[in-house]
């Protein structure tokens, strides 16, 4: 792979990367909810990468990063490190192109993510769950395998394809004062920042974060990184710091970050369910959980709220559990 590191990717990447993917993945539906709209004050536009191809956003930027690569790079194979949605986005976009996947998961990753992972051809190799044991262990199987790495947010080929996202949620819409989605690691936000900025700039970029994972929050408020290496939340997908790539999308872009309790996204994660009747994961109920923490900041506004996916343990659900199944 030739050397990404600190490329900044343009709006031409977006429209390169839409046209790459466009056979790999689907054009997402976007739903409302009258009881959401009537409970909040405003009207909700809910854009359903839960219905993706894999189950999640992160095929869009995976596809690109591996229809993007030259047939002698690709012959080697692509590998990363993942909670679980990178992952099995990754191995799906390597089985279609028929070459091999190396993954790095942690072992406290929901079963439904690892078996997606192996459904398409996946190798998974275990790890702890913290930042410094999952890039060790990571460290050692791109050495052995000699795959291109794909990191799961901070490359610029993932943002890019993450960014066609709100393109075509913008295209679903007629017109929004605000976009919310989740912050872990940063590659939706980053893809939004990316998109909205060039297409609709008065639009307000929110990211929403778990109040135990809040090292994004903090980093937006001290104005450089923090980088917590092991925080433990239901939100198994945004336990992952910031980097370099993706806090320049943040710390230039983002209007402000808001954060919920596990409580209050657990909640939110089963009223999505109740009410709008589709399969969410944790993770992307912490926008929905914020916004109805903080109505008054959001009533009045047309919002989208980016649901990122919905790959769970069906018999592991949180509220069934109460700490939750995937910390």
């Amino acid at each position: 792979m030739k050397d990404l590191d600190m490329y900044i990717p343009t709006y031409d990447d977006v429209i390169a990367a839409h046209d790459r993917i466009a056979p790999h993945i689907h054009r997402t539906p976007v739903l409302t909810s009258s009881y959401l709209d009537d409970l909040i004050g405003a009207q909700l536009f809910f854009k359903c990468e839960n219905f993706q191809k894999a189950g999640a956003f992160k095929v869009r930027g995976a596809s690109n990063a591996v229809f993007g690569l030259s047939d002698a790079d690709a012959a080697r194979g692509v590998c990363t490190h993942s909670s679980g949605n990178h992952a099995l986005s990754l191995s799906y976009a390597a089985g279609r192109r028929g070459i091999p996947c190396h993954v790095v998961m942690p072992r406290t990753a929901p079963d439904a993510k690892k078996a997606a992972v192996r459904g398409y051809g996946g190798i998974i190799t275990e790890c702890e769950p913290s930042t410094t044991s999952r890039e060790e262990v990571f460290a050692q199987v791109q050495a052995r395998t000699g795959g291109d790495f794909v990191h799961p947010y901070n490359d610029p080929r993932v943002i890019a394809g993450q960014a066609t996202c709100s393109r075509e949620f913008m295209e679903q819409t007629d017109g929004l004062d605000m976009m919310v989605a989740p912050i872990g690691g940063g590659g939706m936000i980053s893809g939004t920042c990316l998109t909205l900025s060039h297409i609709a700039p008065k639009v307000q970029i929110i990211a929403s974060e778990p109040e135990q994972a809040d090292d994004a929050y903090r980093s937006f408020k001290a104005g450089h990184i923090i980088a917590d290496d092991a925080p433990v939340t239901v939100a198994d997908g945004l336990k992952v710091p910031l980097k370099d790539l993706t806090w320049h999308f943040v710390s230039n872009h983002v209007t402000d970050i808001f954060t919920a309790t596990e409580e209050e996204i657990i909640a939110a994660m089963k009223l999505t369910w109740e009410r709008m009747k589709i399969v969410i994961e944790p993770s992307c109920a912490v926008p929905l959980a914020t916004i109805i923490k903080n109505r008054d900041f959001f009533k009045g506004k047309r919002i989208g709220v980016i649901i990122t996916g919905g790959n769970v343990d069906l018999d592991k659900l949180p509220w069934m559990q109460g700490e939750g199944s995937t910390t």
